[in-house]
């Protein structure tokens, strides 16, 4: 992750750093969104908050550029479910297996 995005290669994913309200179906309406704008997760993670108790941050990659049409629609959306949402950056995903 760098102060700039790769350029897009139709091949890209990109990383993104949320955390929700502490309450029943916040991550799912999230994740409804994901659905709706048909952007898949390659990976998720969750993290407790050291600031408060009860407070997750999710790490999440996209498949996709953050200049994809799907992804800027997606991400307003997901921006009214959260309390926090930053786009940490876009980068070509690895085409080849190791």
């Amino acid at each position: 992750i760098s102060r700039e995005d790769a350029k897009p290669t139709g091949e890209d994913k990109t990383a993104i750093l949320f955390s929700t309200a502490h309450k029943a179906g916040a991550l799912a309406d999230v994740l409804d969104v994901f659905k709706q704008y048909e952007i898949n997760l390659t990976n998720i993670e969750s993290r407790p908050s050291k600031k408060r108790q009860w407070e997750y941050y999710f790490f999440v990659d996209l498949s996709g550029h953050r200049t994809d049409k799907n992804i800027q629609d997606g991400m307003e959306e997901v921006r009214k479910h959260c309390l926090q949402l930053s786009i940490l950056g876009s980068f070509p995903r690895a085409t080849e297996l190791l």
